[in-house]
């Protein structure tokens, strides 16, 4: 049975760094691209980022892109999201799925999905 399971969330102020983590089991992690999305209360689900399996390609949505990394680590089928200058906008809960991705490194379908860890920046 997969299972993912995500780490790290809490509180942070205005500016401030956390790194998101999500541990994969019962997955053949390698061939599965790894991917974040988040959704605040009373908003939509937004996608944050996406890494194909074997770490080749990384692609940000628009607000994440320069401020957010992501990066996996097969050995341990653990996938990061390293968030620096956090924003009060970016609280949320984030999720991490999984799923094929297709040539351009984006998520085919969220085949499986993590239990979500808050993320809240407040001054």
């Amino acid at each position: 049975q997969v299972k993912l399971v995500e780490s790290g969330g809490g509180l942070v102020q205005p500016g401030g760094s956390l790194t998101l983590s999500c541990v994969a089991s019962e997955l053949p992690f390698s061939i599965y691209g790894m991917n974040w999305d988040r959704q605040a209360p009373g908003k939509e689900r937004e996608w944050v980022a996406t890494i194909t399996g074997n770490g080749g390609i990384k692609t940000y949505s628009p607000f994440s892109e320069g401020r957010f990394t992501i990066s996996r680590d097969n050995a341990k089928n653990t996938v990061y999201l390293q968030m620096n200058n956090l924003k009060p906008e970016d609280t949320a809960v984030y999720y991490c799925t999984a799923g094929y991705t297709d040539y351009r490194g984006h998520i085919y379908e969220h085949d499986y999905w993590g239990q979500g860890v808050q993320v809240t920046v407040s001054s």
